[in-house]
């Protein structure tokens, strides 16, 4: 009883040392400082580790931005991480399940983090927000995390996320209460307005674009609201009432000079999508298998699986693992959309007919082609020479040496030689003369044995002994 006990005691001891094992180890992936070069860029760019921090994200550019504000009260561009995996479609996430990540503008708090996550390490964007909730939609738990794998969250390494993890951290040590997120479809230029303009999306990103274009304009983070089921920025309610997400927009008063600059810009990206549709710049709609990663993850994905080509190529796994790589092999479909937004149909080749004008039978050459009194010459028969598989056709060396000429068979069977036999030539024969005597039968028997092959009459040079015996005896 008592080594019963005993042996009890040391097996809890042993699990609750793994548990704080496991505990200890999530501490200090939270706890993990800023990088020192990236401290030192901080530096180079007049910015303060505690200073606040605003991040931007781009699904089509497979980007994640994170801002930070310069001693002169402005955010600058701190650092671009490529976003190692996020999935669904461009486009808003609108219920629970639709593997979507969110569009739109959120807010991350202190409480947001997660040292505990399975996924490494990971913040809430804060999905939904009030402006998902004015329509309805649902779902929840929607994170930037590690492990590059994604159902509706954007995704970064291990490495990335302890980096801005740590970033984010140490501006709410700072003093920050909240870290704004601007998740975008895409990059709001030009270029990218004028190919999606058919999107059934357009009027949500135009929204969007506008709270990008305050930031542009100012470069400071842009105060954030809904009505009438739609964002507004800068603006507060005449009334000092607070705004309700799904009522009308009540009389609300603006910052004249950053409205001013914020329409000069509108007019002047209008002016270029404008230019760029009239210079024949197609409309496209991209249909992602499920989402996408950067660029410079496919490329090391590639480099790996090139790295394993080979009999003896060592083995290695990439360095990170990515879910569903099956969807991001081929990259998005880039669908043409005519002037109506419709989808253009596929010009699809038609099968090509081959001689439908020549008869449906050989052409026979008349009978009185050949002249009666034509002399036939004989050409003598070739040889045909045996046809010899090769040795390493399909076969380890191990096995041919095991094999010792096929007597105890093989897994994988060669398939029967004689279809690649070259076929014996027929030389035409001599009319058979009248009283031609037995021999000259006998001869002319012989003459066409000669023809066929040797595997058909008994030449099996390549056989063992005791099979050529038995082969002689039976024939």
């Amino acid at each position: 009883m008592l080594k019963r006990l005993l042996l009890v005691s040391t097996m809890a001891l042993a699990v609750a040392a793994c548990e704080d094992d496991a505990t200890y180890s999530r501490s200090v992936r939270a706890s993990q400082p800023v990088p020192s070069k990236t401290l030192s860029l901080m530096e180079q760019k007049d910015m303060s580790r505690y200073a606040p921090v605003l991040i931007r994200s781009y699904k089509k550019e497979s980007e994640l931005e994170v801002w930070k504000q310069t001693k002169s009260g402005k955010y600058a561009l701190l650092k671009t991480f490529p976003i190692c995996r996020w999935s669904g479609q461009l486009g808003p996430k609108k219920r629970e399940g639709d593997r979507q990540a969110p569009e739109g503008f959120y807010a991350i708090t202190p409480a947001q983090l997660n040292p505990n996550s399975s996924y490494y390490l990971s913040f809430n964007m804060g999905y939904p927000n009030a402006y998902d909730r004015a329509y309805g939609r649902t779902g929840a738990h929607l994170m930037v995390h590690g492990a590059c794998s994604s159902a509706g969250c954007y995704s970064m390494t291990d490495e990335q996320i302890a980096e801005v993890y740590a970033i984010v951290r140490e501006a709410f040590a700072g003093g920050q209460k909240a870290v704004q997120m601007q998740a975008m479809p895409f990059r709001m230029t030009a270029e990218n307005l004028a190919k999606h303009r058919y999107d059934p999306n357009m009027a949500f990103w135009r929204n969007l674009k506008e709270g990008a274009d305050h930031f542009e304009v100012t470069k400071q983070e842009p105060q954030v609201a809904v009505c009438g089921k739609r964002y507004v920025f800068n603006a507060r309610p005449a009334d000092g009432q607070r705004l309700d997400p799904s009522a009308a927009c009540p009389p609300l008063n603006v910052d004249e000079d950053i409205a001013v600059a914020v329409a000069q810009k509108q007019r002047a990206d209008e002016a270029k999508v404008a230019d760029l549709v009239n210079s024949g710049t197609k409309a496209i709609k991209l249909v992602y298998a499920d989402g996408g990663q950067h660029e410079s993850f496919r490329r090391r994905t590639a480099a790996v699986a090139e790295s394993n080509v080979g009999v003896f190529a060592q083995s290695s796994r990439p360095e990170f693992e990515v879910s569903r790589p099956d969807a991001l092999e081929s990259g998005p479909q880039v669908v043409e959309l005519d002037s109506s937004g419709r989808e253009r149909p596929v010009e699809t080749s038609k099968p090509v007919q081959i001689a439908t004008s020549l008869p449906a039978g050989p052409v026979a050459a008349p009978a009185s082609a050949a002249p009666a009194a034509m002399p036939v010459v004989t050409a003598p028969a070739p040889q045909a020479q045996p046809v010899v598989a090769s040795a390493s056709s399909g076969r380890p060396l191990v096995d041919r040496i095991l094999s010792f000429g096929g007597l105890f068979g093989s897994k994988d069977e060669p398939q029967a030689e004689t279809a690649a036999m070259p076929a014996p030539a027929e030389a035409p024969l001599p009319p058979r003369r009248r009283g031609a005597d037995a021999s000259s039968g006998a001869a002319n028997k012989k003459d066409r044995q000669a023809v066929l092959p040797p595997v058909m009459h008994g030449a099996q040079a390549a056989l063992p002994s005791r099979l050529s015996a038995h082969w002689e005896q039976t024939n």
